[in-house]
């Protein structure tokens, strides 16, 4: 391991570099690590990167999941609930079932048992690969909110047909009703534990005298708390960091303080960036390991890639019918129950038939397929399977990636004025906020507004809207009264999110990250 540190540390650069570049040329960083990846496998002497397959799941699941459930807006994922649960779970279980019979078919060897494995390890698309592409082009916001929310519950249902998989290859046998139960106990159980592990941790922020860093390790373990506790009853660890993350991410603001959410969120994205470098290039490296698998089962290369092709064009196929059939299903349900979009048009379904990408689930749910079956004998076609999953997820990746910022121009997405424009609402919102503020001192604070010439510079500052540079020294009283606006203005924003539906969490949050850090200035002071 130490001898490789050098390596390792070689890599981390590397992976900086080209994220680098893919902002540079505006492409996608996930395609360039895991070309990279791909070539430095090649070169003589490099170290395999290898993972327990068994630790997988916990090293970059629960993370990455977690943090995602953190940036996600609840309302947005409430609002397209309907549009995301089917792509999340009915589209993901026919994507699987199109493949188990595909792969039945045409793979030699190939049980319906193996191909559902198949099918739940390469059904979920990758949201950090969606999200590094559409960042170089502007979509509507419904169409990324709908990618969001997808990936972030997608994860789980590929993963419990996963389970139920591995455990039909193994007994060869697969019995409906405890498949049913246990279906059941795996949502309900993991989204309850994740409930009740999240509640626990916001209660232990409260109640602990914590300091910021204490709680930046608290939010780093919480998720791996979620993942285990939920695997170890048998529900679902994936679920588990979902629910217990959009919980606690609702509460931030009870338990969390203005320091350890500014610091935190840097903490959390510097983690994030760094697994996601890592997870990506893994996927390039571990190529020769895979092919030296395949030549010991005797499958040539190209009859494999010819496998890897054909599963990819039924996932891009069965993707592309699930999103225009959506627009029908959509079209029907309008008659009889009220949808958020009675006409969504035929661009929105093209676009979102082509985000397709697969990546970080699809490689850590391949690598976990375990080496040898209970009784010794080797797991049949695990070498194909990760094969496969890697044809996926590169040809997906280039393909789709390449091709999906001109397709998104090419399409001319219309506004489909679901949320306010975002400087409307900047405006707005510096004009409300600076009237709660001038409001919350006339009101409470009359006299120290007549006689503090602080107070009268912060309120001219309010009155015409320009933001403080800290330069000006904060007594008690006025840094106390200060932050009373400050937490006035917080919780007007936090109530004008909830009841205005139009309005742009991500920009909500915006303001609240000014406020956070206008608090933050009045300790310096």
């Amino acid at each position: 391991m130490l001898e490789h540190f050098p390596f390792y540390l070689a890599l981390i650069v590397l992976i900086v570099l080209l994220i680098m570049l893919g902002n540079r040329i505006k492409v996608a960083y996930p395609i360039l690590l895991v070309v990279a990846g791909l070539l430095i496998s090649f070169v003589p002497g490099v170290p395999a990167l290898k993972i327990d397959p068994e630790l997988i799941f916990i090293i970059f699941l629960p993370p990455l999941l977690y943090e995602a459930a953190w940036a996600i807006s609840w309302k947005e994922l409430w609002r397209w609930r309907r549009v995301i649960s089917s792509f999340a779970f009915v589209v993901v279980f026919l994507t699987a079932m199109s493949v188990a019979f595909v792969a039945n078919h045409f793979i030699p060897g190939f049980s319906l048992a193996l191909g559902f494995l198949l099918g739940g390890i390469v059904s979920p698309p990758d949201a950090v690969s969606a999200g590094a592409i559409v960042k170089f082009v502007k979509v509507p916001r419904r169409i990324s909110s709908i990618l969001e929310g997808e990936s972030l519950l997608n994860d789980a249902s590929s993963l419990i047909i996963l389970r139920f998989a591995l455990v039909a290859v193994g007994t060869g046998q697969f019995i409906w009703h405890d498949a049913a139960l246990s279906f059941v106990w795996m949502i309900i159980g993991g989204a309850g534990i994740g409930l009740l592990v999240g509640f626990v941790f916001m209660k232990m922020h409260q109640r602990l005298p914590t300091d910021v860093n204490m709680d930046i390790i608290l939010t780093l373990v919480a998720p791996y708390v979620m993942y285990m506790a939920a695997e170890e009853v048998h529900g679902s660890g994936v679920l588990a960091v979902v629910s217990g993350g959009l919980f606690l991410s609702a509460q931030r603001h009870r338990f969390l303080s203005v320091s350890s959410r500014l610091r935190g969120e840097n903490v959390w994205q510097s983690f994030v960036f760094l697994l996601n470098g890592l997870v990506f290039m893994l996927i390039g490296l571990d190529l020769p390991e895979i092919m030296a698998g395949l030549r010991k089962e005797g499958i040539g290369f190209y009859e494999a890639s010819g496998y890897g092709l054909l599963i990819t064009g039924v996932l891009m196929i069965g993707r592309m019918l699930a999103a225009f059939g959506a627009v029908v299903v959509t079209k029907i349900a309008s008659r009889f129950i009220t949808v958020a979009d009675k006409n969504p048009g035929m661009k929105a379904p093209l676009l979102l038939g082509w985000t397709g990408m697969r990546g970080v689930v699809s490689l850590a749910a391949a690598l976990s397929v375990p080496a040898v079956l209970d009784d010794g004998s080797p797991f049949p076609q695990r070498n194909l399977i990760l094969f496969i999953t890697f044809v996926v997820i590169l040809v997906t990746l280039v393909l789709q990636g390449l091709t999906l910022p001109g397709i998104i121009k090419k399409l001319k997405l219309p506004d489909y004025r679901d949320h306010l424009p975002e400087e409307e609402m900047e405006g707005c919102f510096r004009a409300a906020l600076a009237r709660e503020a001038l409001n919350h001192i006339q009101e409470h604070y009359p006299g120290e507004l007549k006689n503090s010439p602080v107070l009268r510079l912060l309120a001219d500052q309010w009155r015409i809207d320009v933001e403080t540079e800290g330069a000006v020294h904060y007594s008690g009283p006025v840094r106390r009264i200060c932050r009373e606006v400050l937490e006035r203005q917080r919780r007007w924003l936090l109530d004008k999110n909830r009841r205005e539906q139009r309005l742009d969490e991500e920009t909500v949050r915006k303001f609240l990250h000014y406020i956070d850090m206008e608090e933050e200035k009045l300790k310096a002071t």
